[in-house]
């Protein structure tokens, strides 16, 4: 078997806001997660999304937190340009960062939300 991409791990000061924005891009997370220092969440592609404040400080303790730019982005993926439009405004209606208002590209259709931790969304669809 091929290597393969089994989870992708996101470092969180702040779990409860983290993860609201999460339930708010539209993942089903139980509020149970809240007081949880690692959550897990499999995705139906296969992928599991984890976000940790634990795990990486206690077995890389050279770890540095980044600071300034974003060095990761996830993307999202919607059944409509309506939808992304609709995601962005209700994002960025709570408050979150419109990095970039949807627009088409020369790809997908997208637009681009910080999440609480500096990470940036990119939702897409087309």
């Amino acid at each position: 078997m091929s290597i393969q991409l089994s989870m992708l791990g996101l470092m969180v000061q702040d779990m409860p806001r983290a993860l609201q924005f999460y339930r708010r891009l539209g993942l089903e997370i139980p509020a149970a997660a809240d007081t949880q220092r690692f959550v897990m969440h499999p995705m139906e592609s296969g992928v599991t999304l984890f976000w940790d404040t634990v795990f990486a400080d206690t077995y890389d303790p050279t770890r540095q937190p980044h600071t300034g730019g974003y060095q990761v982005m996830l993307e999202f993926f919607l059944e409509s340009n309506d939808a992304v439009d609709a995601k962005f405004a209700e994002l960025v209606g709570f408050g979150y960062h419109g990095r970039m208002a949807p627009v088409q590209t020369n790809g997908p259709y997208a637009a681009m939300v910080d999440d609480p931790e500096g990470n940036v969304i990119l939702i897409t669809a087309g």
